[in-house]
Order: C-alpha cells, then sequence, then structure tokens
C-alpha cells in the first residue's frame, strides 16, 4: 500500500467524522436539509460505517425525501441485518410510501422479538390497505394485546370489520375508540359509528348520534385539521355549514404533510391536456356513468389522460373505460407524490378528482398541485373544502349559485344535469314480476338505495304510505343479512307486515335494469337521494318521486327530474313528498303517463346524451383553462344556457 493511501485513509476518517459531528448539532436544532449535506459527505466518505447510514436516513426522512430515506436505510439493514433500528426506518419509510406489500412482507418476516405495538399496527394496516381484511383484523388484536386501551386501534379494528360486511361488530369498536376518548379521531369516529349502524338499519341511538356528530363538528376550530370522514357527514347531515365545515378540517389534514409542487405557467398548446384521476375504472358507479362521457370526447381538442389508481377487475366496463383514453397510467400502488410527479411530467392542465372523499380516494394528490388548474367533479356530492381545488363541476340545480357559500371551490354549472350517463347502452327490457317474487296485483313500490340512506324518518313516511295503501308492497335491495330482520322489525313496530317488505338479491348490471322496471313507483330518500340507482330508475322508465332539501347529495334525484322535463315529483317538503306519492298511488293514469314521458326521454333528453353533456363540459374546460390563459383567477362559471 501506498504512503499516499495509508495518509487518505485516516483523513477520510477524520472529514467523515467532522462532518457527521457538524450534521448533529444542526438536527438538533431542527436544520434537516443542512443536516442532511453534512451527513451525506460522512456517509460518502465512510460507506461501511452504518452509523453514518443510519443518521443520513433519518436526516432524509425528516427533509421529506422519504424515497432516498428507504434506500439509505435499506443499504444500512443489508450490512446489518440484525440492526433494528435500520429496520425501523424501513418500515417507517416503507409505511410512508405506501409500499405496503413490500412492508408486509418485511414485517411478516420479522423476529416475534420485534414486533412491539407499533409495528402490529404497522402491519395491520398494510395488511388492511392490501384487501387482507381478516389479517389486518388479527394484527390489530395483536397491539390490542399489548395496549388495550388504544381508541386509535380499536377505530381501525372497526373499519376492518366492516370489509367483512360485519358492521354491528365495527359499530361496538367505534363505541369502545370513543369511550376510551377518541381525541382528535372523535368527528371521524362518531361519522361512522352513526354511518355503519345505518348501514345495518340499527336506529336505536341513531337521533342522538347523529346530534352527537353535528356537535362535534360544529366544536372544531375554524382552522382544525383533523380527519372527520366527510362522506358520512355528507349522507347523514342535511346541514351544508356542517358538511364544508368538515371537508375543510379533512382537507388540511391530508395537505398538512403534502409539499406542493412548484407551480407551473399555463401554456397554451393545440389540445388541452385533461387528466382525470380516480380509484374506480374498475365495475363501479363511476366507470358506468363515465364510459360514455369519455367515448364522445373531442380528441382533436382535448387530449385525455387516465390516471387509474385502483385494482383493475378487468371487467367490460373497466376496459371500455381505458380504451376511451388516450393515455392511461395505472398507478396502483403508486404513492400520492410519485403519482403527482408524474401528473406534473405529463404537463396536465386541467386535473379532475372523481373520487373526493369516497371509498380509496386520495385527497392528498390534488394537494401537491400537479395542475394549474384543478377541479372536482361526479364522485363526491358535497365540496372538499380544499383550496387546493378550484372547481366543482355541478348544475343549476345541485349547486345553484345562491348556495355558493356553502362550497370552498368556485361553482362550475353545466346547463343541464351534472350527472353524465350512459345513452349508448341497451334499452331495458321489463322483466316478469313472479321472477322477483312480486305479487302480479300489488303495487310496487321501489327504494332500492343502500341502507345507509334509509333513515328511521324515511322510514316512518314509507310506513304511514304503506298503512295507507293495503294493497301495496315495499321492494328494497337485500342490503345486507345484518340489516333485512331489522327493518321487517321496524316495519313491524309501524304497524306494517313484514311480509310487505320484498327484497331483491345483487344481480349484474342488465338484470338489474331490467327487472327495475317490475316496479310501479320508485321512492327516494332524503337528506341522501339516490344518485346512479336514481338515473337507473329513470333509464328503466320508472316514476320518481323526490324530496330535494339544502345540500348537494339531497337534490340529486331532482337535477335528473329536471333534466328529464319531470319537474312535478320533485318535492320541497317531507309532506308534499308523501302526498305525491299517495297521489300517484291512487292514479294508475298518471303513473303511465309519467312512465311515458321517463321512457321517450331516454332518447330526447340531455340526461342520456353523452355526446351532449362532453361539450358541455368540455366548454367549461375550456372556460377554466381560457381564465388560467389569461392569468386569472378562478371564478364562478354560470350555466350558459337555461336547462
Amino acid at each position: 500500500m501506498s504512503t499516499a493511501f495509508r495518509a487518505a485513509a485516516p483523513q477520510a476518517a477524520e472529514r467523515a467524522e467532522r462532518a457527521w459531528v457538524k450534521g448533529l448539532g444542526l438536527a438538533q436544532h431542527g436544520q434537516w436539509h443542512d443536516a442532511v449535506t453534512c451527513f451525506d459527505q460522512a456517509h460518502t466518505e465512510q460507506p461501511g460505517d452504518v452509523l453514518y447510514g443510519l443518521n443520513l436516513a433519518d436526516a432524509l426522512m425528516h427533509a421529506g425525501q422519504v424515497t432516498r430515506s428507504l434506500e439509505v436505510a435499506l443499504g444500512c439493514l443489508d450490512a446489518e441485518p440484525d440492526n433494528h433500528t435500520a429496520f425501523i426506518m424501513v418500515v417507517n419509510a416503507r409505511f410512508q410510501l405506501g409500499q405496503f406489500d413490500e412492508l408486509s412482507k418485511l414485517l411478516g418476516a420479522a423476529p416475534k422479538a420485534w414486533m412491539d405495538h407499533a409495528l402490529w399496527v404497522r402491519l395491520g394496516v398494510a395488511q388492511f390497505q392490501l384487501g387482507r381484511p381478516q389479517e389486518s383484523i388479527a394484527s390489530f388484536l395483536q397491539a390490542l394485546m399489548e395496549r388495550p386501551a388504544e381508541p386509535t386501534v380499536h377505530y381501525q379494528l372497526g373499519v376492518s370489520f366492516n370489509e367483512l360486511s360485519m358492521k354491528v361488530e365495527a359499530a361496538e369498536c367505534f363505541r369502545t375508540a370513543l369511550a376510551l376518548g377518541a381525541g382528535s379521531m372523535e368527528v371521524a369516529i362518531r361519522n361512522l359509528l352513526a354511518f355503519y349502524e345505518r348501514e345495518v338499519c340499527q336506529w336505536e341511538d341513531n337521533s342522538r348520534q347523529v346530534q352527537d356528530l353535528q356537535a362535534a363538528i360544529d366544536a372544531l376550530p375554524l382552522d382544525a385539521a383533523i380527519q372527520t370522514n366527510p362522506f358520512a357527514c355528507v349522507t347523514l347531515l342535511d346541514d351544508p355549514a356542517l358538511q364544508l365545515k368538515g371537508s375543510a378540517s379533512c382537507a388540511r389534514f391530508f395537505a398538512a404533510p403534502v409539499a406542493p409542487l412548484p407551480a407551473r405557467a399555463p401554456v397554451r398548446r393545440s389540445r388541452i391536456k385533461v387528466g382525470y384521476a380516480s380509484a374506480d375504472i374498475c365495475r363501479h358507479a363511476t366507470s358506468h356513468l363515465m364510459a360514455e362521457l369519455l367515448e364522445q370526447h373531442d380528441h382533436e381538442r382535448f387530449e385525455i389522460f387516465l390516471y387509474s389508481y385502483g385494482r383493475d377487475d378487468g371487467s367490460d366496463i373497466s376496459q371500455r373505460v381505458r380504451r376511451a383514453a388516450d393515455h392511461v397510467v395505472e398507478a396502483h400502488g403508486m404513492a400520492a407524490g410519485t403519482l403527482a410527479q408524474r401528473i406534473r411530467a405529463d404537463e396536465i392542465d386541467i386535473l379532475v378528482d372523481l373520487k373526493g372523499y369516497t371509498k380509496d380516494s386520495r385527497p392528498a394528490l390534488m394537494a401537491y398541485r400537479a395542475a394549474p388548474v384543478q377541479a372536482a367533479y361526479l364522485g363526491f356530492p358535497g365540496s372538499a373544502g380544499a383550496d387546493f381545488i378550484d372547481y366543482i363541476i355541478g348544475d343549476t340545480f345541485v349547486t345553484p349559485m345562491e348556495h355558493a357559500a356553502w362550497f370552498s371551490e368556485r361553482i362550475a354549472q353545466l346547463p343541464s344535469c351534472y350527472q353524465c350517463n350512459d345513452g349508448a347502452r341497451p334499452l331495458p327490457k321489463v322483466s316478469r314480476r313472479d321472477l322477483h317474487g312480486l305479487p302480479a296485483d300489488a303495487l310496487v313500490l321501489c327504494g332500492f338505495n343502500q341502507a345507509y340512506k334509509i333513515s328511521p324518518e324515511v322510514f316512518d313516511v314509507w310506513c304511514r304510505i304503506l298503512n295507507k295503501l293495503p294493497r301495496a308492497v315495499l321492494w328494497l335491495n337485500t342490503l345486507n343479512d345484518q340489516a333485512v330482520p331489522r327493518l321487517q322489525a321496524e316495519a313491524s313496530r309501524r304497524g306494517v307486515e313484514p311480509g310487505r317488505l320484498i327484497f331483491a338479491p345483487t344481480l349484474p348490471q342488465a338484470a338489474h335494469l331490467d327487472r327495475i322496471g317490475c316496479a310501479d313507483l320508485f321512492l327516494d330518500t332524503w337528506p341522501c337521494n339516490a344518485h346512479t340507482t336514481a338515473s337507473d330508475a329513470l333509464w328503466a322508465g320508472l316514476p320518481l318521486v323526490t324530496y330535494s332539501g339544502r345540500t348537494f347529495a339531497s337534490r340529486v334525484a331532482g337535477s335528473l327530474l329536471h333534466a328529464i322535463d319531470m319537474r312535478d315529483t320533485v318535492c320541497d317538503s317531507v309532506e308534499a313528498y308523501e302526498a305525491k306519492v299517495l297521489e300517484l298511488a291512487h292514479d294508475q293514469g298518471k303513473r303511465l303517463a309519467i312512465r311515458r314521458h321517463t321512457e321517450a326521454a331516454r332518447l330526447t333528453s340531455p340526461l342520456f346524451n353523452g355526446a351532449r353533456i362532453a361539450r358541455d363540459i368540455e366548454g367549461l374546460y375550456t372556460r377554466m383553462w381560457d381564465r388560467a390563459l389569461a392569468g386569472l383567477p378562478p371564478e364562478h362559471l354560470p350555466a350558459l344556457q337555461v336547462r
């Protein structure tokens, strides 16, 4: 070995130690970016020193450079497989990056002595995210064996039970979490407790639960940044101001750890680049609704990108939607920040969120501000409460300008119903009643909404109607095994023979549309109307009666009916709703006239005209983009035509 080399080695070690000591001082003062520079120098000078590597990985994590932190931590763990600190750093980095498959394998192979409460929770979350709720339940129970009074774990256990349709068990977990003191999770847990009990029609404490939820949201500070589960708010509450407050808190919660990308100036180009982001490019209502709109986009003026961060189920509708886009980015398993970088690299002009706060959504994605213009559409019936979403696409009925104070976004109105539909699908063929267990000579009242939309107040009205119509039956979805006996018992308490409730099993979409026509009248729910279910009923020609309130979710069916020029069955009070149902129940001629009108509207109404809604929504995109190109901020965009 040369003298020069022998001298260089100690010098490198000395330089590494000096840089490391300096980095420690910077880290103690929270100057993480400068600490990264020092620890990086130490690690470069002495790459085999695991201590330097671990300090670098830790500083990188604090500085928000999670991907590189993982790379360095993995190197340390490879060098010393028994190094517990390196193991924990890898776990934390994989968790933050959403690498749940790798995380599950890593924790599954870990020495049992290493698996403490926190790691069992990490494993449970990973298993849940991978669609393995039975395994996540086992992991959360292991975590509770060490710390049984941890409310957040009871909450996570409840969410896992729900995935197995064990909603009663889920509700008990939420009660336990609240009893233990849920802290900042109180609103989220109260939301889900009321929501899941509504799903199984367990109504004993429903009024108190909703009141407690309203009080908890009302008590939130105006600048709160906590998770609130807004989807439950828009389905349970009829107060748009409380809905907005809950959503705004949730938006701040998801945005808090996000460092938005540098602003990108709008660039004029021959085709506006529109990106749709969703987890529902599968056998899901969103895909059934969106298919024809995507197919009818003007691809000479718009370049359409589809960012699918859900699982591809290989269904026909999934493939149809994918074929309709110019570009499809399969982003399942991709972290929100990584997906935002991809959207930025694609130079998307207008990014459209199709999820909001619905199942499997990624609210943090929009917080990165990957596109100059960002809009919310279709998936979530309410305001996101987010300052990083510029527009909400609605219409003159679901989002009238006089409701603007209840939206954080600027309202962009379509001239007809905001809800796109598939007018290219085959027309339904009316099935036979006997094939569905329906009496041939009865008046069949259909209420095919999901169970969480059936409140005690709604069921009170339905049972009053049944008591006044002794020849009528109520046709409902099977809902879930836990809901059916409760609804039968609730009917009996209200003086209705339980056998007058007839439950329909789940069928494929086409067969379901065929059977709806067997009913005489569709009864809507409130404060959350039928949405896709309502447009399906209208596609089948079924007369529909709705009550429209003040919230987006309570006005969707009314918008659908306005779009087919059937305003007469849109009611502005519960009393008017009940009276209208009884009027139509006694007037077969009027029911038949409405059915003929509704059937004709399938061929003439803008509601089922994919080309029409494509042109209308493209008009909104153009107006949004013209403002951005002119350097103008987002502003309300009233409909240019009257429906």
